[in-house]
C-alpha cells in the first residue's frame, strides 16, 4: 500500500540491482522523512534481489544499541555463515584498522564472486560510528564485483552523520532516492483501494500525505464506507503519531512537545527557552517534523496529533512544561489568561498534586481579575479556586478566599457565606492584616449582618463608632437624591455591587419607597443579562420588597418566588429569608394561609437572627401571626426583634417598627396600656418623623384611645402620613378603621361608609383579600379594577404632584366638594379648582371620576 507514489524509487533499485549482478558495485542512498515509506521500499527491494537469487545481508540502527561498537556490522555478518570479524571487539571509540577493514572487504568480495550480494542497512543514523567507518571503507574500496550497497537515512535527524553522507556521495557509483510525502493523488488512489475514496481531502490534510499516518488512519476506519475520518483517542493514529516522533529523536519529539503545547511555534527563540535548547535545534525540530507532515506552518497539523504529542508526555513532565510555558508566556508579554490557561491545564492531573510559586499564584489572580474586566465570572471563579488550591502561603490563601466569596456571590449567595469562615477568623486572629477587612466588611453588608461588619470596621472607622453611627444608620439616612446620584453613576460589579444593593435599600426606605421599584427592576435585568444569578436573586429581592411596601402584593410574591428560583437548589444561606419574609408578607394579605404558614414553619438556621434578613423574616412571621389570631405567637417574634435590635444599637424603626407591631398584638391581647406606652416610646424616637414609622405609630395608638374624636383625629393622621410613605396597604388598614370610627361615631356616617368602601377598594388594588374580607366581608371580590400605581421618580416627572395638589386630589377621591375641600385646607374654591385642573392634567384623566384611589388616599387633617 505504501508503495504509491514510489514507481521512479522501485526503479532505481531495480537498475542498481541489475548492475550489481552484471559486476557494477552500487551504493544507494534512500532518505527521507519520519513514516515515508523507507523500510517500506528497502523491502521491496529485498523481495527483488531474492527473485534473482542474490545473498542479502541486512542490519537496522537503534538508538539503544548505537553506543555499540561493530553492532551494525555483527548485523550484517550474523547474516551470512562463514562471514569472520577479527578485530571487531575493541572498544567504542577505537576506530578499526585498516588491515581489519581489508580482510573483510577481501571476503564479501570473494563471497560476491559466487553470487551477487546486496547489503541493507536500515535507519543509517544510528548505527554506531565503527560499522559507518566500515561502511565508508566499503563504499571507497570496492571498484569492481557483484555487490550492492543500499542504506535508508532519515532527512533533518539529529543523529546523523553528514561527514558518512558527504563520502557516500563522493563515489562515482553513488546514486541517490529522495522520498517525499504522498500527493493528494496518491492519497486518494489509496484510499480508494480501501472505499475510502470520499474521505481522501480529509485523510490528506489529516496525514500530511506521510504513508505512516495515512495507512494508521485507514486501518481505524476499517471496511466501513463514508466520508467522515475521525481520529479515534489513542487508536492506531495516535500510535502512528508517537512512533513518527520516537523516529524523528528526541529534539523533534520535545519541540514537538512544546509546540502541542503552545499551540504555535512563531518563535523558535520562545520555544526554545521552554525547552531549554538552542534556537538552532529547535529550527532543526520544526524541519524534521515538517518534512513528516506533522506541523502546517507553526502549528501541529491536527488537534487529534496535539492529543497524541501529548500523551506520549509522563504526567509529571507534562505539569512541569505547563508551568514553566506559564510564567514565560507572562513574562514575553502574552495576556494573563492565556497564560493561566496552562496552569489550569496542569491542574486537571488532579491524581498528581503540586504547588503554586508565588508567581504562579499571582498570575492566577491576575488572570481572574481579568477575565473578571471582560464580566466573565464564571472562569474568574475558576482560576481564583485554582488559586486558593495550589497556594502555599496561608495568608495569602485567606485574601484569595475573600476575593472567591465576593465573586461566589455573584451565583450562590449562600456559597458565598460559607466563604466566609476562613478569612474572618483569620482576620481576628491576626493572621491576616486590616487590608482585606473592606471586601469582607462589604459581604457582611450583603447579608445584612450589620454588626459583624461594624466590628470588623471599628478600627479602620473609629470616628464614626465614636458617634453611634451603624452601617444601618447610613442606609437609613441617605437621602433618596443621593443614593440615586450613586446609581446613576455606578457600574454593576464586585466592588460596587454593595454600594448599589445599599443604594437601593436607602430608596426602599425613604419616605418614597416607589422610587425603588424602576432602579432595582433595571439592575434585576442587567444582573439576568449578565448570567449572574445570585445578583439577580438580590435584586429581584429588593424589588420584591418595594412592591410589598408599596401595596403590590401580587408582583412581591411574584418577583420573591422569582428570587428563590435564582437561587442553587437548597442554596442562599441566610440571605434566602429576606424573599422568604416578602413571600410570608404578601401570601398572608392575600389570603393564601396554607402557603405563609408552610414557610413560616421552617426552622431557623443558626446564626440567622444575626442578620437583617432573619429579623425581617420574624416581622413577616409575627405579622402573620396576628392574621391567625395568635397575637401571643406574634408578641413573641415581635418582642425578640426589639431585644436583638436594641442589644446591637441598630434600633431603627425605619426598618423595623417592632414597637408598632408588638403594640397591635398587646391590642389583640387586650392590653391597650402597654400598647400604648410602646407606640409613644416609638413617637419619641427620631425615625418617628419619618411618614411611615409616624403613621403605623398614631395607627396603633389611635386604637389605644378611647375618646372616638380623638380617635379619629389620630386615624386621619396616620391615613394622611401612611399615604405619604408610598405604604397603600397599611394606608387601606388605618382608612379602614377610620371609615368603622367615623360610622360608630354616628357624626359623620355617610362620610364613614365612603372611607371605609375607599378602603375596601384600595385593598382590592393591592389584592389584599383578607383586609378586603375584613372590611366588608359580603362584598364580591371578582373582576378587580386595574391597578393603577403612581410611581413618581425621576423616570415620570411629569405625574409628580405637589404636595398641595395631592392633599386636593386626595379628599376629591373620598367624595369632597370642592367646598368642602376648601374649607377643610383653608384655601379658595378657586384655588381649589387651579390645583385639581392641573392633578387633571398630569394624571392625564378627564376629571374627578377618574382620580385613581391610590393616588393619594388618606384624609387630610384639618388645618394642614
Amino acid at each position: 500500500m505504501t508503495l504509491v507514489g514510489r514507481t521512479a524509487a522501485i526503479g532505481t533499485l531495480d537498475q542498481a540491482l541489475a548492475d550489481c549482478a552484471a559486476g557494477r558495485p552500487r551504493t544507494v542512498l534512500v532518505e527521507g522523512p519520519t513514516g515515508c515509506g523507507k523500510s517500506a521500499l528497502l523491502h521491496t527491494l529485498l523481495e527483488l534481489a531474492a527473485t534473482g537469487d542474490a545473498l542479502t545481508l541486512c542490519a537496522a540502527g537503534s538508538p539503544a544499541e548505537r553506543g555499540t561498537p561493530y553492532g551494525v556490522l555483527r548485523q550484517l555478518a550474523g547474516s551470512a555463515r562463514g562471514l569472520a570479524l577479527d578485530g571487531t571487539d575493541r572498544v567504542c571509540g577505537t576506530p578499526p584498522r585498516a588491515e581489519t577493514m581489508q580482510a573483510l572487504c577481501a571476503e564479501l568480495r570473494e563471497l560476491s564472486e559466487r553470487t551477487p550480494l546486496v547489503l541493507c542497512v536500515d535507519d543509517v543514523q544510528y548505527a554506531d560510528d565503527e560499522s559507518l567507518a566500515f561502511l565508508q571503507y566499503l563504499a571507497r574500496s570496492v571498484r569492481a564485483g557483484r555487490l550492492l550497497l543500499v542504506v535508508t537515512d532519515s532527512l533533518h535527524h539529529e543523529a546523523g552523520d553528514p561527514a558518512f553522507t558527504t563520502e557516500l556521495m563522493r563515489q562515482p557509483a553513488f546514486r541517490r532516492i529522495r522520498l517525499d510525502r504522498l500527493s493528494r493523488a496518491d492519497t486518494r488512489t489509496l484510499a480508494e483501494g480501501r472505499g475510502r475514496g470520499g474521505g481522501a481531502r480529509a485523510l490528506h490534510e489529516i496525514s500530511g500525505g506521510n504513508p505512516l499516518l495515512l495507512r494508521a488512519l485507514l486501518d481505524e476506519a476499517g471496511g466501513a464506507g463514508g466520508d467522515e475520518v475521525a481520529p479515534v483517542p489513542g487508536g492506531s493514529f495516535a500510535q502512528a503519531v508517537r512512533a513518527c516522533l520516537h523516529r524523528t529523536g528526541p529534539t523533534a519529539a520535545a519541540v514537538a512537545q512544546a509546540v502541542a503545547l503552545l499551540r504555535t511555534a512563531d518563535s523558535a527563540e520562545e520555544t526554545a527557552e521552554l525547552l531549554e535548547l538552542s534556537p538552532a535545534a529547535v529550527r532543526q525540530g520544526l524541519s524534521a517534523l515538517a518534512a513528516a507532515g506533522l506541523v502546517d506552518g507553526v502549528r501541529l497539523r491536527h488537534p487529534a496529533v496535539r492529543d497524541a504529542v501529548l500523551s506520549g508526555l509522563a504526567t509529571a513532565d507534562l505539569i512541569a512544561l505547563h508551568r514553566r510555558a506559564a510564567l514565560l508566556l507572562r513574562r514575553w508579554g502574552r495576556p494573563a489568561t492565556e497564560a493561566a490557561g496552562h496552569l489550569q491545564a496542569a491542574a486537571a492531573h488532579r491524581h498528581t498534586r503540586w504547588t503554586a510559586s508565588a508567581a504562579e499564584t499571582e498570575l492566577l489572580c491576575e488572570a481572574a481579575e481579568a477575565r473578571l474586566a471582560a464580566d466573565d465570572g464564571r472562569p474568574a471563579l475558576r482560576l481564583l479556586e485554582l488559586a486558593h488550591q495550589v497556594c502555599e502561603d496561608d495568608r495569602q490563601r485567606h485574601v484569595i478566599e475573600a476575593r472567591l466569596a465576593q465573586i461566589t456571590w455573584r451565583f450562590d449567595p449562600a456559597a458565598a457565606e460559607r466563604r466566609l469562615a476562613g478569612p474572618l477568623a483569620a482576620l481576628r486572629s491576626g493572621l491576616l492584616d486590616g487590608e482585606p477587612a473592606q471586601p469582607l466588611s462589604q459581604l457582611l453588608l450583603m447579608q445584612s449582618r450589620l454588626t459583624e461588619a461594624a466590628e470588623l470596621l471599628g478600627d479602620r472607622d473609629e470616628e464614626d463608632d465614636e458617634q453611634g453611627v451603624s452601617p444601618l444608620d447610613l442606609v437609613i439616612d441617605t437621602g433618596a437624591t443621593t443614593a440615586e446620584r450613586l446609581l446613576r453613576s455606578a457600574t454593576l460589579t464586585e466592588a460596587t455591587l454593595t454600594a448599589v444593593v445599599q443604594a437601593v435599600r436607602s430608596l426602599l426606605l425613604c419616605d418614597q419607597p416607589e422610587r425603588a421599584v424602576p432602579w432595582s427592576r433595571t439592575l434585576l435585568e442587567d444582573a439576568e443579562r449578565r448570567g449572574a444569578p445570585g445578583w439577580a436573586a438580590v435584586f429581584a429581592t429588593l424589588h420584591a420588597q418595594a412592591l410589598l411596601r408599596i401595596g403590590d402584593l401580587a408582583g412581591a410574591s411574584s418577583f420573591a418566588g422569582r428570587a428563590l428560583e435564582a437561587l442553587p437548589e437548597g442554596g442562599g444561606g441566610t440571605f434566602r429569608y429576606a424573599a422568604l419574609a416578602v413571600l410570608v408578607g404578601a401570601h398572608s394579605a392575600m389570603g393564601h394561609y396554607t402557603e405563609a404558614s408552610r414557610q413560616c414553619d421552617r426552622p431557623l438556621p443558626h446564626g440567622l437572627l444575626d442578620s437583617l434578613h432573619g429579623l425581617a423574616f420574624l416581622r413577616a412571621r409575627g405579622l402573620h401571626h396576628l392574621t391567625g389570631n395568635q397575637p401571643q405567637a406574634a408578641l413573641t417574634d415581635f418582642m425578640a426583634i426589639g431585644r436583638i435590635m436594641q442589644s446591637r444599637g441598630i434600633d431603627r424603626p425605619a426598618f423595623l417598627p417592632w414597637r408598632s407591631d408588638a403594640a397591635q398584638a398587646l391590642q389583640r391581647l387586650g392590653k391597650p396600656q402597654q400598647a400604648e406606652r410602646l407606640v409613644l416610646q416609638q413617637l419619641a424616637l427620631p425615625d418617628a418623623r419619618r411618614p411611615w414609622v409616624r403613621g403605623l405609630s398614631l395607627h396603633r395608638r389611635a386604637l389605644s384611645v378611647g375618646s372616638s374624636r380623638q380617635r379619629i383625629s389620630l386615624l386621619e393622621q396616620a391615613v394622611d402620613e401612611l399615604h405619604r410613605s408610598g405604604d397603600r396597604l397599611a394606608t387601606a388598614q388605618a382608612m379602614a378603621d377610620l371609615g368603622q370610627t367615623m360610622q360608630a361615631d354616628g357624626n359623620a356616617p355617610m362620610k364613614g361608609t365612603a372611607t371605609t368602601r375607599a378602603a375596601w377598594s384600595l385593598a382590592r388594588q393591592c389584592g389584599a383579600t383578607a383586609l378586603c374580607k375584613e372590611i366588608l366581608p359580603d362584598a364580591p371580590l371578582s373582576d378587580p379594577a386595574p391597578e393603577r400605581i403612581v410611581e413618581p421618580g425621576p423616570e415620570r416627572p411629569e405625574t409628580r404632584l405637589s404636595s398641595s395638589e395631592q392633599r386636593v386630589a386626595t379628599l376629591a377621591a373620598q367624595g369632597l366638594t370642592n367646598r368642602e375641600i376648601s374649607t377643610k385646607l383653608y384655601l379658595t374654591v378657586s384655588t381649589v379648582e387651579q390645583h385639581l385642573t392641573k392633578v387633571y392634567r398630569k394624571l392625564r384623566i378627564n376629571g374627578r371620576a377618574d382620580l385613581p384611589i391610590d393616588l393619594a388616599l388618606g384624609a387630610v387633617q384639618a388645618g394642614k
